[in-house]
């Protein structure tokens, strides 16, 4: 089913319909016991039964954004609009965030550009930072059309005084670049770039397109370039000054929003005003806000009526109650949904993938449960019920206890940067060796602009030996690619028409064929080997994925399935998974592992570090709780006496999975019957310890993980002695990491460890210098008393290592400070601040 046609059944609740008709007669009207992502399909009921433009103020950024991701699943992007703060942090730190600036111009421009009626969403930080005026916006507005007449070189003067960057390739907001006929531009109004062609003076087309692949989005007949409008000193309006008098503001809860926007004018600047990057934020009052909001018609949803903003002249009262918390507990969730239809409720069960909806019905099979329930094609952030339409709606995250984030159009905006950094192009600098297809190795000479005919065209200038020169195409890009070669040894530049290059290809092609040949004579060998081929997926292998908190990334899907199709072959398995921190490989593992404990398999996960043992103990022993499988862990953080019992346990097959370091590959450690090793941080083990494990997993399954792999073992895998799945897919609305580069400075230090502890997150300090950690710590004790910090490092008991590890886990400390010992896969997701003194 269509989520369209949920929001359809949804809208028949006569609350809506009154509603709709009571606010065309009063000022304010109250709307009570709403629950869950029930408020967000009000407001787009709402929007249909009563198309006004909407604003939406949630009380912050996280609800905020969530009741946008909502409304944008049920009614689309093109009428819902996220108005954020421009700073990266918090207004009081005074760093202007591109990715926002978006956000806040697009919103701006729809305003002043009178395209009603749509649904704006915001917080309290964002709608208390004043912006352009109507007028100011008019003045730095650029308007294109197809069709329109218009000189390209007038175009290019006015984003000149726009103070847009000329560029050769257009990637983040604030840029442009010509070529040709054609010139692309960046605007801070929208998502993506505009691509616009001229035909003589004529706009002849305008399209969006796409930073990474330069591929056309969609057309357009119109569009406004604005440009960035963060930096304006000119900021005397606020956003309520350019909605339409008729518009309709929803409000979560007055007095939590009135009193964040006084708090937020009290906050201490935290920033010298003088320094470049940084800018003095303009806020508005509590009373001008108040003021500002008095004369438009308010939806209230405060559950505590207070006059603050006016009495309601009206309530409607909702009967709706949160989705119950199952946490994977099918019993419970099996019992809860037959009350539910017994009472003749309709179960829709909302959710993103098809294959978790598909999953839900085959655990509720494999139960022998009849429990009829419609899947909903998208979800929402809360599921809930409503007794007046005898409608549950539950969402499948919160049944299965997994992590759900929201997404935002700037998302793509924040990556445009990273993607072209991946472009060959973009990487070259002057002076570069490159390779050409046709003509060898040259060195890049930068892009010129050549006369052909009545065109001017950009080319790329190749030098060669005796500073002979080629020009080539932008469009024959794809002949040219990086050279790579020995480091410190400069390649011997190409004579052009000697014939040389067309021999050293010819002998390459040779060489290929005899690696070939090695490599089907390896394959066949491999073939003949045989292994243990494990069983298909069972009831409690789809019960263990579907209750993976996150929503898996295609990537990782794939590299699950590939894992698992290479258990179920004869052929022992060899295969290298490569991905980022946080992309998921420790998931894939523990899945593996418990398809093997499933078939009575034993697994040993190796690792280099005791922390990282323990971690990897505490993970796997957690997600595999509810699951009839022995998990255990040995390294020199265990006692003499504690290691006798795992080893005899692990000999007798008691041990299903067992983590550990190089102690696993000690002499007297006797698996009962081992089918799966997994080798996670291959790149930290040392060649005599591969050796060892040669040994050990000879026609064994053997799944290797890695961010970082050694130049031999990718060759392995490039080469297909080894298989390959690479996760290149980063979790949903991961943000980019802000790395700054910053002189020793104890205020700094203080100032970022105060504001991660301010939204309850945790710090790690690293530096190699034992003594200097100690020093350091006795410092920040001084200068921020009420801090819990600790001091881990490799030359300490490991047991006292292992505790000092286990309490930061566990949030009894705030700062630590420790060696690059904390670099091997330890996965915290509290700490969202590092500070690497010493970088280099």
């Amino acid at each position: 089913m269509d989520i369209a046609q949920l929001q359809q059944i949804v809208e028949k609740h006569p609350n809506i319909t009154a509603a709709a008709d009571l606010l065309k007669k009063i000022q304010v009207l109250s709307v009570r016991r709403l629950h869950g992502s029930s408020c967000a399909m009000f407001a787009a009921g709402m929007f249909h039964k009563f198309p006004q433009t909407y604003l939406f103020i949630l009380n912050d950024a996280e609800t905020a954004g969530y009741f946008y991701h909502d409304l944008t699943q049920i009614i689309g992007t093109k009428d819902v609009l996220f108005f954020p703060s421009a700073y990266k942090r918090a207004a009081k730190y005074g760093q202007i965030d591109p990715a926002n600036e978006i956000l806040r111009t697009e919103t701006l421009n729809r305003l002043q550009s009178k395209q009603f009626p749509f649904i704006l969403v915001s917080y309290p930080d964002a709608l208390a930072e004043k912006t352009v005026s109507g007028d100011i916006l008019q003045k730095n507005t650029l308007r294109l059309s197809v069709g329109e007449r218009v000189d390209r070189s007038f175009v290019s003067q006015v984003l000149d005084s726009y103070r847009f960057q000329y560029v050769d390739y257009v990637y983040e907001p604030g840029q442009y670049a010509v070529r040709g006929s054609i010139l692309d531009v960046f605007s801070f109004s929208s998502e993506y770039p505009f691509r616009i062609d001229f035909f003589g003076d004529e706009v002849e087309t305008i399209r969006s397109f796409d930073v990474e692949t330069q591929l056309s989005k969609e057309k357009l007949n119109d569009i406004s370039i604005v440009p960035e409008l963060g930096l304006s000193q000119s900021k005397n309006a606020t956003l309520f000054d350019l909605l339409p008098p008729e518009s309709i503001i929803g409000i979560e809860d007055i007095q939590w929003i009135t009193s964040r926007i006084e708090s937020i004018n009290e906050d201490e600047l935290h920033i010298d005003p003088q320094e470049v990057d940084f800018v003095k934020a303009d806020l508005i009052s509590k009373n001008e806000f108040l003021s500002a909001i008095k004369p438009f018609k308010h939806i209230r949803f405060d559950s505590n009526i207070s006059d603050i903003s006016g009495i309601p002249d009206a309530s409607l009262d909702f009967h709706t109650s949160p989705q119950p918390l199952y946490h994977k507990n099918f019993e419970l969730l099996s019992e809860s949904m037959h009350h539910f239809l017994d009472q003749g409720y309709t179960i829709y069960i909302l959710s993103d993938s098809e294959k978790q909806q598909k999953r839900l019905h085959d655990i509720f099979e494999d139960r022998g449960e009849n429990i009829a329930f419609i899947p909903v094609n998208k979800t929402l952030h809360e599921g809930f019920s409503d007794e007046t339409l005898k409608i549950c709606c539950f969402t499948d995250h919160q049944i299965f206890d997994r992590f759900h984030k929201y997404s935002l159009k700037s998302d793509k905006a924040r990556s445009g940067k990273i993607t072209l950094t991946l472009k060959e192009l973009n990487q070259l600098q002057f002076g570069d060796y490159v390779v050409h297809m046709d003509h060898g190795i040259g060195k890049f000479a930068g892009l010129v602009r050549l006369r052909i005919g009545d065109q001017v065209q950009e080319v790329i200038k190749l030098t060669y030996q005796n500073n002979d020169a080629v020009f080539v195409s932008i469009h024959s890009l794809h002949k040219i690619s990086k050279y790579k070669g020995k480091e410190g040894d400069p390649p011997r530049l190409s004579k052009l028409g000697s014939g040389a290059w067309e021999r050293v290809k010819e002998r390459t092609k040779s060489k290929i064929k005899d690696i070939a040949r090695d490599l089907i004579k390896l394959y066949a060998q491999r073939q003949n080997e045989k292994g243990y081929a494990f069983s298909k997926d069972t009831y409690l292998q789809n019960e263990l994925e579907a209750s993976f908190m996150y929503e898996d990334t295609p990537d990782q899907l794939k590299a699950t399935q590939d894992v698992k199709n290479d258990m179920e072959s004869e052929q022992p398995m060899d295969r290298l998974i490569c991905g980022d921190v946080g992309f998921g490989k420790t998931e894939i593992a523990i899945r593996a592992a418990f398809k093997a404990a499933t078939d009575g398999k034993q697994t040993a996960v190796l690792v280099p570090t005791t922390t990282l043992a323990t971690q990897h103990y505490h993970t796997f022993r957690e997600r595999l709780a509810n699951f009839p499988v022995k998990v255990d862990y040995l390294s020199r953080a265990r006692s003499s006496k504690e290691q006798k019992v795992i080893l005899k346990e692990l000999k007798e097959g008691e041990i299903d999975i067992i983590i550990g370091t190089h102690r696993l590959v000690g002499k007297d450690v006797k698996f009962h019957d081992l089918g799966l090793l997994i080798i996670d941080e291959e790149q930290k083990f040392g060649v005599s310890s591969k050796e060892k494990l040669r040994k050990m997993k000879v026609n064994v399954d053997t799944l290797t993980m890695t961010a970082t792999p050694i130049p031999r073992t990718l060759q392995f895998s490039l080469m297909g002695s080894r298989d390959l799945s690479i996760i290149n897919t980063p979790p949903p609305n991961r943000y980019p990491v802000q790395t700054e580069v910053h002189t020793f400075d104890m205020e700094l230090i203080k100032d970022a460890i105060n504001f991660e502890i301010s939204r309850n997150g945790q710090v790690f300090i690293v530096n190699n210098r034992i003594q200097f950690l100690y020093e350091l710590e006795a410092r920040i004790k001084r200068e921020i008393p009420d801090i819990r910090t600790a001091v881990g490092h490799g030359q300490m008991d490991p047991k006292k290592l292992e505790k000092i590890v286990s309490d930061f886990i566990d949030q009894e400390y705030d700062v630590l400070l420790a060696t690059t010992i904390i670099e091997s896969g330890i996965d915290i997701p509290n700490v969202n601040t590092i500070i690497v003194i010493n970088a280099q």
